[in-house]
Protein backbone atom coordinates (compact mmCIF):
# COMPACT_ATOMS: atom_id res chain seq x y z
CA UNK A 1 0.00 0.00 0.00
CA UNK A 2 1.29 3.49 -0.88
CA UNK A 3 1.68 6.47 1.43
CA UNK A 4 -1.80 7.82 0.69
CA UNK A 5 -3.33 4.44 1.44
CA UNK A 6 -1.54 4.19 4.78
CA UNK A 7 -2.68 7.68 5.72
CA UNK A 8 -6.25 6.84 4.84
CA UNK A 9 -6.15 3.60 6.81
CA UNK A 10 -4.81 5.37 9.88
CA UNK A 11 -7.53 7.96 9.86
CA UNK A 12 -10.61 6.28 8.45
CA UNK A 13 -13.46 6.09 10.89
CA UNK A 14 -15.21 3.40 9.49
CA UNK A 15 -17.19 4.12 8.66
CA UNK A 16 -16.18 6.87 10.11
CA UNK A 17 -15.80 5.20 9.74
CA UNK A 18 -15.80 4.13 10.39
CA UNK A 19 -13.23 6.30 8.96
CA UNK A 20 -12.26 8.16 9.58
CA UNK A 21 -9.84 11.11 9.26
CA UNK A 22 -7.20 11.05 6.57
CA UNK A 23 -4.85 13.87 7.62
CA UNK A 24 -1.23 13.16 6.79
CA UNK A 25 -0.28 14.65 10.13
CA UNK A 26 -2.06 11.88 12.03
CA UNK A 27 1.10 9.82 12.33
CA UNK A 28 2.83 12.46 14.42
CA UNK A 29 -0.23 12.89 16.60
CA UNK A 30 -0.58 9.14 17.13
CA UNK A 31 2.71 9.11 18.99
CA UNK A 32 1.45 11.57 21.59
CA UNK A 33 0.20 9.68 24.69
CA UNK A 34 -1.94 12.69 25.65
CA UNK A 35 -4.05 12.14 22.52
CA UNK A 36 -5.02 8.59 23.42
CA UNK A 37 -8.49 7.68 24.67
CA UNK A 38 -8.00 4.40 26.47
CA UNK A 39 -11.56 3.50 27.42
CA UNK A 40 -15.14 4.53 26.83
CA UNK A 41 -16.21 7.77 28.49
CA UNK A 42 -19.57 8.11 30.30
CA UNK A 43 -22.38 7.66 27.78
CA UNK A 44 -23.77 11.17 28.24
CA UNK A 45 -20.63 12.58 26.63
CA UNK A 46 -21.46 10.80 23.38
CA UNK A 47 -25.10 11.84 23.24
CA UNK A 48 -26.56 14.93 21.55
CA UNK A 49 -29.73 16.97 21.71
CA UNK A 50 -32.15 15.28 19.29
CA UNK A 51 -32.88 18.17 16.90
CA UNK A 52 -29.23 19.12 16.79
CA UNK A 53 -28.30 15.56 15.88
CA UNK A 54 -30.94 15.45 13.13
CA UNK A 55 -29.56 18.64 11.59
CA UNK A 56 -25.99 17.41 11.85
CA UNK A 57 -26.88 14.06 10.27
CA UNK A 58 -28.55 15.77 7.33
CA UNK A 59 -25.51 17.97 6.77
CA UNK A 60 -23.59 14.90 5.56
CA UNK A 61 -25.04 15.12 2.04
CA UNK A 62 -26.42 17.80 -0.26
CA UNK A 63 -29.92 18.87 0.68
CA UNK A 64 -31.34 17.27 -2.48
CA UNK A 65 -30.40 13.89 -0.98
CA UNK A 66 -30.71 14.41 2.77
CA UNK A 67 -34.11 16.12 2.81
CA UNK A 68 -35.85 12.87 1.85
CA UNK A 69 -33.57 10.52 3.77
CA UNK A 70 -34.39 8.56 6.90
CA UNK A 71 -32.61 9.97 9.95
CA UNK A 72 -31.36 7.96 12.90
CA UNK A 73 -30.09 9.38 16.19
CA UNK A 74 -28.16 7.79 19.03
CA UNK A 75 -30.07 7.08 22.23
CA UNK A 76 -29.20 5.20 25.40
CA UNK A 77 -30.21 1.88 23.83
CA UNK A 78 -28.59 2.51 20.44
CA UNK A 79 -29.62 4.18 17.19
CA UNK A 80 -33.30 4.76 16.54
CA UNK A 81 -35.19 6.14 13.56
CA UNK A 82 -36.68 9.56 14.30
CA UNK A 83 -37.46 10.71 10.73
CA UNK A 84 -38.95 8.43 8.10
CA UNK A 85 -37.38 8.67 4.66
CA UNK A 86 -38.60 8.47 1.05
CA UNK A 87 -35.48 7.89 -1.05
CA UNK A 88 -33.84 4.88 0.58
CA UNK A 89 -30.93 6.86 2.05
CA UNK A 90 -30.18 6.90 5.78
CA UNK A 91 -28.38 9.80 7.46
CA UNK A 92 -26.89 9.55 10.94
CA UNK A 93 -23.98 10.77 13.06
CA UNK A 94 -21.43 8.05 13.71
CA UNK A 95 -19.44 8.03 16.94
CA UNK A 96 -15.82 7.18 17.55
CA UNK A 97 -16.22 3.40 18.01
CA UNK A 98 -16.70 2.92 14.28
CA UNK A 99 -12.98 3.68 13.95
CA UNK A 100 -10.32 1.10 13.18
CA UNK A 101 -8.95 -0.92 16.07
CA UNK A 102 -5.62 0.96 16.05
CA UNK A 103 -7.14 4.44 15.88
CA UNK A 104 -6.20 6.43 19.01
CA UNK A 105 -9.55 8.27 18.74
CA UNK A 106 -11.52 5.04 19.14
CA UNK A 107 -13.16 6.19 22.39
CA UNK A 108 -12.93 9.96 21.81
CA UNK A 109 -16.33 11.32 22.94
CA UNK A 110 -15.92 14.50 20.90
CA UNK A 111 -15.99 12.77 17.54
CA UNK A 112 -19.07 13.29 15.37
CA UNK A 113 -19.16 11.83 11.86
CA UNK A 114 -22.24 12.89 9.86
CA UNK A 115 -22.79 10.27 7.17
CA UNK A 116 -25.50 9.48 4.61
CA UNK A 117 -25.67 5.92 3.26
CA UNK A 118 -27.14 5.03 -0.11
CA UNK A 119 -29.75 2.20 -0.22
CA UNK A 120 -27.15 -0.49 -0.94
CA UNK A 121 -25.02 0.62 2.01
CA UNK A 122 -28.14 0.71 4.20
CA UNK A 123 -28.56 -3.01 3.52
CA UNK A 124 -24.94 -4.15 3.64
CA UNK A 125 -22.96 -1.62 5.72
CA UNK A 126 -25.32 0.09 8.17
CA UNK A 127 -25.87 -3.17 10.14
CA UNK A 128 -22.15 -3.10 10.98
CA UNK A 129 -22.45 0.39 12.48
CA UNK A 130 -25.53 -0.67 14.43
CA UNK A 131 -23.76 -3.78 15.75
CA UNK A 132 -20.64 -1.87 16.82
CA UNK A 133 -22.84 0.63 18.64
CA UNK A 134 -24.74 -2.11 20.46
CA UNK A 135 -21.47 -3.65 21.62
CA UNK A 136 -20.05 -0.31 22.77
CA UNK A 137 -23.19 0.54 24.75
CA UNK A 138 -23.14 -2.94 26.28
CA UNK A 139 -19.76 -2.14 27.81
CA UNK A 140 -17.59 -4.34 25.61
CA UNK A 141 -13.88 -3.56 25.44
CA UNK A 142 -12.35 -2.70 22.09
CA UNK A 143 -10.84 -6.20 21.78
CA UNK A 144 -14.16 -7.84 22.68
CA UNK A 145 -15.97 -5.72 20.10
CA UNK A 146 -13.69 -6.81 17.27
CA UNK A 147 -13.86 -10.45 18.36
CA UNK A 148 -17.66 -10.33 18.31
CA UNK A 149 -17.70 -8.58 14.93
CA UNK A 150 -15.51 -11.36 13.54
CA UNK A 151 -17.85 -13.99 14.95
CA UNK A 152 -20.90 -12.18 13.59
CA UNK A 153 -19.48 -12.26 10.08
CA UNK A 154 -18.53 -15.92 10.43
CA UNK A 155 -22.04 -16.81 11.63
CA UNK A 156 -23.66 -14.65 8.93
CA UNK A 157 -25.28 -12.42 11.54
CA UNK A 158 -23.79 -9.50 9.62
CA UNK A 159 -24.30 -9.34 5.84
CA UNK A 160 -21.28 -9.55 3.53
CA UNK A 161 -20.08 -6.38 1.80
CA UNK A 162 -22.04 -5.57 -1.33
CA UNK A 163 -20.74 -3.78 -4.42
CA UNK A 164 -22.42 -0.44 -5.01
CA UNK A 165 -22.52 0.56 -1.34
CA UNK A 166 -21.38 4.13 -0.73
CA UNK A 167 -21.91 7.16 1.49
CA UNK A 168 -21.58 10.93 1.63
CA UNK A 169 -19.40 12.61 4.27
CA UNK A 170 -19.55 16.24 3.18
CA UNK A 171 -20.45 18.06 6.42
CA UNK A 172 -18.34 21.03 7.41
CA UNK A 173 -19.68 20.58 10.96
CA UNK A 174 -18.08 17.16 11.35
CA UNK A 175 -15.52 16.55 14.10
CA UNK A 176 -13.33 13.70 12.88
CA UNK A 177 -10.25 13.99 15.09
CA UNK A 178 -8.69 16.29 17.65
CA UNK A 179 -5.85 17.13 15.29
CA UNK A 180 -7.79 17.85 12.08
CA UNK A 181 -11.47 18.04 13.02
CA UNK A 182 -13.00 18.82 9.64
CA UNK A 183 -10.53 17.29 7.18
CA UNK A 184 -12.16 17.35 3.69
CA UNK A 185 -15.62 16.59 2.31
CA UNK A 186 -15.52 13.20 0.64
CA UNK A 187 -17.41 10.23 -0.72
CA UNK A 188 -16.70 6.67 0.41
CA UNK A 189 -17.33 3.48 -1.54
CA UNK A 190 -17.46 0.15 0.30
CA UNK A 191 -16.37 -2.89 -1.69
CA UNK A 192 -15.63 -6.52 -0.92
CA UNK A 193 -11.89 -6.80 -0.26
CA UNK A 194 -10.02 -6.16 -3.47
CA UNK A 195 -6.80 -4.67 -4.83
CA UNK A 196 -7.03 -0.85 -4.66
CA UNK A 197 -4.78 -0.62 -7.70
CA UNK A 198 -7.71 -1.91 -9.77
CA UNK A 199 -9.29 1.49 -9.04
CA UNK A 200 -6.05 3.41 -9.55
CA UNK A 201 -6.21 4.34 -5.87
CA UNK A 202 -3.13 5.85 -4.31
CA UNK A 203 -1.29 6.35 -7.60
CA UNK A 204 0.41 9.68 -8.33
CA UNK A 205 -2.20 12.22 -9.37
CA UNK A 206 -5.13 9.92 -8.60
CA UNK A 207 -7.96 11.55 -6.60
CA UNK A 208 -8.84 8.19 -5.04
CA UNK A 209 -7.57 7.06 -1.64
CA UNK A 210 -8.10 3.53 -0.37
CA UNK A 211 -7.46 1.29 2.61
CA UNK A 212 -8.06 -2.33 3.43
CA UNK A 213 -10.38 -2.78 6.42
CA UNK A 214 -9.70 -6.43 7.22
CA UNK A 215 -11.86 -6.73 10.40
CA UNK A 216 -14.87 -5.41 8.49
CA UNK A 217 -14.02 -7.45 5.36
CA UNK A 218 -13.95 -4.32 3.23
CA UNK A 219 -11.84 -2.25 0.94
CA UNK A 220 -12.87 1.37 1.34
CA UNK A 221 -12.30 3.88 -1.45
CA UNK A 222 -12.43 7.58 -0.64
CA UNK A 223 -12.75 10.46 -3.08
CA UNK A 224 -12.31 13.98 -1.68
CA UNK A 225 -14.58 16.57 -3.29
CA UNK A 226 -14.23 20.32 -3.68
CA UNK A 227 -17.32 21.54 -1.84
CA UNK A 228 -19.08 20.98 1.45
CA UNK A 229 -22.69 19.79 1.41
CA UNK A 230 -23.91 23.39 1.75
CA UNK A 231 -22.18 24.29 -1.54
CA UNK A 232 -19.33 26.33 -0.08
CA UNK A 233 -15.79 25.69 -1.26
CA UNK A 234 -13.62 23.30 0.72
CA UNK A 235 -9.88 23.81 1.26
CA UNK A 236 -7.63 22.19 -1.34
CA UNK A 237 -6.06 18.82 -0.59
Amino acid sequence: MGRNGKTARANALGTFALAITLSAAWHARAQDPKALYLKMAPLDRYLMEKNGEIALARSAAPESISRNAEVMVLGRQGYETVVKGKNGFVCMVERSWTSGIDDPDFWNPKLRGPICFNPTAVQSYLPLTIKKTELALAGRSKAQMFDEIKTSFANKVLPPPESGAMCYMMSRQAYLSDHDPHWHPHLMFFAPQTDPIAWGAGLPGSPILAFDDTPDRLTVFMIPVGRWSDGTAAPPM
